[in-house]
């Protein structure tokens, strides 16, 4: 289980601050102004996870100083008022706010504390969607009042609104139907929709949504319901407040938390398909797991789980805090979303010749690692979220990898921001941008073979792990050699000799030393020059498709690369093959293939593949008729960790033998094969029935076929 980042800085009391009483009035005053922004205005400031370590700080300060403890303490209410555009109306049984959870060990403490009073429980966990709680109140089956969560006693009366809520039925369904219920869920607005709204409101000239949970909010409190019905609201049912049965025979579910599930969705209601009854706290962790493995899939946004004892009577024998039950508790995940400042906008010029806007940003920890750069993809794009130099932005990591400038904070902008324009030459070579065809998005200095950012970058790619996996070939390294002159280009780097990286600063020694009892003269060269000339030397023994890989041609990976080179066999076969021929090879199809063949017609493309070839670069591959074809025919996924392959040793064993090693799992996969934390596609294997293998069964099937298995 992933385990959340501390946060940054020392806590307040190892600080200079030396008044707890002062400390706690700032953060009160502080927590309370970020509320009134978030609920009120639906326009928040700070993200979710910094308003999370105010909350922190001030239970840590309460609870070390009890006595500044008070009753209308942010740690004591629940946060939201009653907007005066509305009318209020008081909750017949109180909505409660939950408390939080940040890592497994405080899960583990909840569900201590639940077996201490309670007993062994059994627990439902269900997706956190991060939307807007709403409470409907159906009168002998008819819905007759839709009321905003507010301060958890009052809330704001938006039936209005509520109505033009298509998943919101305006009767409930059944033969157990009560005299009275309130009904408790979220309103939020699908993903999807929330990009199609604000790329209208970007071609209208104006400012985009935050995020989904915002705009579902404003959308929901909208005074003119017309508005609120160009809005495709969603809803989601978890709970019941108040329940008077009358007449009505009780449903027979009802003495569970998942039976209110059942209770609500023979109602009529929408309620979630992704919650589950576990026990113990390894069955918690590992539906979190799942669940934050799927996150970015599902129609919704969500921020976490909630986790309830199921036993209704137990929940009861519980009780609650002034603001939160006890038997239930919020999951956070590790934060993807925190604000920061985007202090500039610079355009790179990759090994392609794409020029790519990204964004520099005060450094912010977010997932667990300081961020400071993050791409913008296109000028479409910039334009599209709509950010301006010196905005307070959202930043993220998509799947907790890729830093991603959601959208900037316009309730946050002072007016000194300022508008960002795509040059018009290339930064590197000042050569005029161009499409590489007619509307294209993507803009590209077309002077690939001079242009010097074009060239190191290309490189430093063949020294990556995916090409030729030469250690000491990385950017730092690739500029050096460019900018010595040593390399005008990549054609010479498998000739190059001791001589020439002595013309090389970075590769040299600056002063006389000592290795190992081994005198050593300025001038010399250092260990790296070294190792790169070994590194070099090795590298000229990889197989063909690697070497494919490393020329840089657009669209062409490893994928494509493997395919080429299983199909042909040499570089020479590949150069003289057609584009039929080409295209009908497993992963490439016609885009590739015109890619490859255009590649090869450019003179100075031939003399790179010529030139390495007469440095003893392999240009061929040699069939191992030692390995027997045992997987013809068959498509097998590789996930999660093994002990005895890499991610390329376990393709190259499915490949040699005849197989596809695919990426992701359909219906045409015959294996999956399964390491550690192996994820989605193990699920996703399980829901279409295709046979899962753990390590030792794959190696038994890579020596003798499927007939091994059995």
């Amino acid at each position: 289980m992933r385990r959340r980042a501390p946060a940054v800085g020392a806590p307040w009391w190892d600080s200079p601050v030396t008044d707890p009483r002062a400390r706690h009035q700032e953060l009160v005053q502080e927590i309370e102004a970020h509320r009134h922004a978030y609920y009120e205005l639906d326009q928040p400031t700070v993200s979710d996870a910094d308003y999370d370590a105010l909350e922190r700080e001030l239970r840590d300060l309460e609870a070390r100083w009890p006595e500044l403890t008070t009753p209308d303490s942010p740690t004591q209410t629940v946060g939201g008022a009653v907007a005066t555009g509305f009318a209020s109306v008081k909750h017949r049984e109180r909505m409660m706010s939950l408390d939080n959870a940040f890592s497994i060990e405080d899960v583990e403490a909840w569900l201590a504390r639940v077996e201490k009073e309670a007993g062994p429980q059994a627990v439902v966990c269900e997706p956190k969607i991060d939307g807007l709680s709403l409470s409907l109140t159906y009168e002998d089956g008819a819905l007759v009042r839709g009321v905003t969560r507010g301060d958890g006693t009052t809330g704001e009366d938006v039936t209005a609104n509520v109505l033009t809520i298509a998943s919101v039925p305006r009767t409930l369904a059944g033969d157990h139907v009560p005299a009275l219920v309130e009904v408790r869920g979220e309103v939020f607005l699908p993903v999807a929709a929330f990009e199609e709204l604000n790329a209208r409101l970007l071609e209208d000239g104006k400012a985009p949504y935050a995020n989904p949970r915002n705009t579902a909010a404003g959308s929901l409190r909208q005074k003119d319901p017309a508005v609120t019905a160009t809005r495709p609201l969603d809803l989601t049912t978890y709970a019941l407040g108040a329940l008077d049965w009358g007449a009505a025979t009780p449903h027979p579910a009802i003495g569970s938390q998942h039976g209110v599930y059942e209770v609500l969705a023979s109602w009529g209601l929408p309620v979630t398909e992704h919650a589950r009854v576990v026990t113990g706290v390894d069955a918690v962790a590992g539906y979190l797991r799942e669940l934050e493995d799927k996150r970015h899939a599902m129609v919704h946004e969500i921020d976490g789980a909630v986790l309830k004892v199921d036993d209704r009577g137990a929940q009861g024998a519980l009780g609650s805090t002034s603001r939160a039950p006890r038997w239930a508790i919020a999951y956070k995940f590790p934060p993807e979303e925190v604000h920061t400042t985007l202090e500039d906008i610079r355009v790179d010029v990759g090994r392609t010749g794409r020029v790519t806007p990204y964004g520099v940003m005060t450094p912010v920890l977010v997932a667990g690692s300081t961020v400071t750069y993050a791409t913008l993809h296109n000028a479409h794009e910039v334009a599209r979220k709509g950010v301006r130099i010196g905005d307070t932005v959202v930043l993220r990591k998509a799947g907790d990898v890729i830093p991603e400038i959601v959208g900037p904070v316009v309730a946050a902008r002072t007016g000194d921001e300022r508008e960002w324009t795509m040059p018009a030459d290339c930064p590197s070579c000042g050569t005029p941008l161009v499409e590489q065809k007619e509307g294209d998005k993507d803009l590209r200095c077309p002077n690939s073979e001079s242009c010097p950012a074009q060239i190191v970058d290309r490189i430093a790619f063949i020294g990556s792990r995916g090409a030729f996996d030469v250690e000491v070939l990385g950017e730092k390294a690739a500029a050096a050699l460019v900018e010595s002159g040593v390399l005008p280009n990549e054609a010479g780097l498998f000739a190059l000799t001791e001589e020439d990286l002595r013309r090389v600063p970075l590769f040299v020694l600056d002063k006389d030393s000592k290795v190992k009892g081994v005198e050593r003269k300025a001038g010399d060269l250092s260990a790296n020059g070294a190792k790169l000339l070994e590194n070099l030397a090795a590298a000229r023994t990889q197989p063909l498709w690697r070497v494919v890989v490393a020329l840089s041609i657009r669209h062409v990976g490893p994928t494509a690369s493997r395919g080429l080179a299983t199909a042909f066999g040499s570089m020479d076969a590949i150069r003289a093959a057609s584009e039929e021929q080409l295209a009908a090879v497993e992963g490439v199809g016609p885009v590739i293939a015109d890619a490859v063949l255009q590649w090869f017609t450019v003179p100075w493309h031939g003399e790179i593949v010529d030139r390495w070839a007469a440095a003893g670069v392999r240009m061929e591959d040699e069939r191992d008729e030692t390995v027997e074809r045992t997987l013809e025919g068959l498509t097998i996924v590789a996930t999660g960790s093994l002990e005895s392959f890499t991610r390329d040793s376990v393709k190259e064993a499915i490949i040699s033998r005849g197989g596809k090693a695919a990426s992701s799992v359909s219906k045409k996969t015959d294996y999956v094969v399964l390491g550690a934390n192996a994820g989605s596609k193990a699920a996703k294997a399980e829901e279409l029935g295709v046979p899962m293998l753990d390590e030792a069964a794959f190696v038994r099937l890579l020596e003798g076929g499927p007939a091994a298995l059995s």
